[in-house]
């Protein structure tokens, strides 16, 4: 019998496993090679922690590794049911908000190392008179964003559409024109629609750059309570149920390019679910640097327990 110790947070909805030490030794080097590593010799690992029967296609697993770059306190890799991430931001603030509960961090800000860039997180001090209460409420400074293509036609159902494609720390396809209502109710459809997208992405060789796939799909409709509202299809079949931290960095640095969003305006952006990130970007020399900010919760602590004589030990094959 194996026993591998989680945590579980989630921010805004959104689940995130924390899996604090990994149950074997990866070699040195940085965050993107120890990836590497875990990717082509113990992917095993993340279909045990993620895949049912212990885990779901909701839940974003953390791996806290070590850093290589010397000013970073920490390094984190990011992973789901179907495969790895660059950057995840809704999983970002849950990791901290968790080292903040096991008091391994104090209000400040720390530097962690990702396969994809160094992202600066700001842990926020409780409010006064909540000194028993751990720190919660995180900004992530996250790696630069960008646009990489301006309103790519599609034809959906009969109906063209247009999206931009940017990154965030993940690859995403924005759409507004869609006309579908962004409620928790459209589920299906909306869900629906996005697969669409996504299987006319690959068949018509759309990509983002260097031809990394776009395997993040967004849609934006009105909101109420905030400046815009989302739902973004992760990779696989999972929705996001917070405001998606890299998905919102990839419509910040969309709103600047347009002129609709300036250097340091706050940006409210609302998940289907209801929840709230708060969003800005800065122009530092030529890039966009957005920074994200929400809160998290820990809910679950405990181990995973992994049975040699179970015949599916290492998760139900996808």
């Amino acid at each position: 019998m194996k026993s591998i110790p989680y945590i579980d947070s989630h921010t805004g909805g959104e689940p995130t496993r924390l899996i604090p030490e990994l149950p074997f030794s990866v070699p040195r080097g940085s965050v993107a090679e120890q990836l590497a590593v875990l990717q082509q010799q113990h992917d095993t690992l993340r279909k045990t922690i993620l895949h049912e029967p212990r885990g779901s296609d909701v839940l974003v697993g953390a791996y806290l590794v070590a850093p290589a770059q010397q000013d970073c306190q920490f390094g984190v890799i990011f992973f789901n049911d179907v495969g790895y991430l660059g950057m995840c931001g809704h999983g970002m603030i849950g990791v901290i908000a968790t080292l903040s509960f096991l008091g391994r961090i104090q209000p400040g800000t720390v530097k962690v190392e990702t396969p994809v860039g160094v992202v600066e997180a700001t842990l926020h001090p409780t409010a006064q008179g909540k000194a028993n209460d751990y720190p919660n409420r995180v900004s992530l400074k996250n790696v630069p964003a960008y646009r990489f293509l301006t309103r790519v036609p599609l034809e959906i159902a009969g109906k063209t559409i247009h999206g931009d494609v940017a990154w965030g720390g993940n690859w995403f396809f924005l759409v507004h024109d869609h006309d579908l209502v962004i409620t928790a109710a459209n589920l299906e459809q909306l869900t629906g629609f996005c697969r669409e997208i996504r299987r006319q992405l690959t068949a018509g060789g759309i990509r983002g750059s260097n031809g990394a796939e776009i395997d993040h799909i967004e849609l934006f409709g009105a909101s109420r309570e905030a400046d815009s509202r989302n739902f973004v299809l992760c990779p696989g079949a999972a929705y996001d149920r917070s405001p998606c931290g890299t998905g919102t960095s990839a419509k910040l640095a969309c709103l600047y390019a347009d002129g609709k969003l300036g250097a340091g305006q706050v940006w409210r952006q609302q998940s289907i679910i209801g929840s709230i990130f708060e969003g800005k970007i800065e122009a530092v020399g030529e890039q966009l640097v957005p920074t994200i900010t929400g809160e998290a919760w820990v809910m679950a602590r405990g181990e995973l327990l992994v049975d040699s004589r179970d015949p599916f030990a290492g998760g139900i094959p996808k």
